[in-house]
């Protein structure tokens, strides 16, 4: 009797909210009483989709991460190759300055190589003699000497530095001509001067060019630069250090330089010479139209 009593109101009850509007403010008022229950069967549900969520999100965060940093060293190491070839480019162009302000014929070279023996200051460059490299070549960089050639191989030579302990240079003060020896002192930042007199005009910021009187260095090319002169009156030299202008333990880049032989006297007969037979080859190239008739103005044919 209950099922059946149940099952009649139960489907008056269907009957009368299809028909009707009635049971709707009751209906209405039973879905919030029972909307929590709705929240409780839908929050496993949730729970699962906002895990799998945050695990997807972070495999994403995490994967695009290891992108990021990926690029990132990638950038990085296109950065440092673009700041090393904007260096390597700034020691070219000064190297083809300094070329372009030398007057005699020069080959640029490049270092490979070092001696390891601390003792000595010597370095292997790759021009040899292939390349028309001799002993003796005087070598610069794009800001003074740095050595001369001492040993030659047919594809590499190797080069003396000036601070070695066993090389000296002939050199003058640019300022007043003042002629002194410079010899290397194992440092690769400094040089001395030897048998200075104590009284000789020399001082700090001098700068010290080689004077060619030794036949090996052409004229004319900064050496060191002055930076300490002591006095000492119970002494009958000074004692003088320069620093080099080249830059030893840091160019790459060289020029072997090819110094002519001839005496200035030689060079000059030599260019005079060359003038003249130019200025022959001149009047001979202008002696035919000089010598040429002049045509007249008006033709016969045109006057009649």
């Amino acid at each position: 009797m209950r099922l059946l009593v149940f099952t009649v109101l139960s489907a008056a009850l269907m009957v009368v909210d299809a028909r009707f509007t009635l049971l709707q403010p009751l209906r209405a008022q039973l879905g919030l009483i029972v909307e929590p229950v709705y929240w409780a069967g839908r929050l496993p549900v949730r729970l699962w989709e906002g895990a799998t969520q945050e695990l997807s999100t972070r495999n994403e965060l995490a994967a695009e991460n290891e992108k990021l940093k990926a690029e990132q060293l990638m950038m990085q190491r296109r950065l440092q190759k673009l700041a090393a070839l904007t260096e390597q480019n700034v020691r070219l162009r000064e190297l083809l300055n300094s070329a372009a302000l030398v007057d005699d014929e020069v080959l640029a070279t490049e270092l490979i190589g070092i001696d390891p023996n601390p003792f000595t200051h010597r370095i292997l460059i790759d021009k040899g003699e292939k390349d028309g490299v001799v002993l003796g070549q005087p070598v610069l960089d794009a800001r003074g000497l740095m050595g001369q050639v001492v040993e030659v191989m047919p594809y590499t030579s190797r080069v003396l530095l000036l601070t070695d302990t066993t090389h000296s240079i002939p050199v003058q003060v640019n300022r007043n001509g003042l002629r002194a020896i410079a010899s290397g002192t194992g440092n690769p930042e400094r040089l001395e001067l030897r048998h200075v007199a104590d009284t000789a005009d020399i001082k700090e910021g001098d700068l010290l060019v080689s004077s060619g009187l030794g036949q090996r260095f052409p004229a004319g090319y900064p050496v060191a630069m002055v930076t300490e002169v002591i006095h000492d009156s119970g002494q009958p030299f000074a004692i003088v250090r320069a620093m080099p202008t080249a830059m030893l333990n840091r160019s790459r880049y060289m020029l072997l330089v090819f110094t002519d032989p001839r005496t200035p006297e030689q060079r000059a007969t030599e260019s005079a010479q060359a003038q003249e037979a130019l200025d022959r080859e001149i009047l001979q190239q202008a002696q035919p139209a000089v010598d040429a008739p002049v045509a007249p103005a008006n033709p016969p044919e045109a006057a009649q």
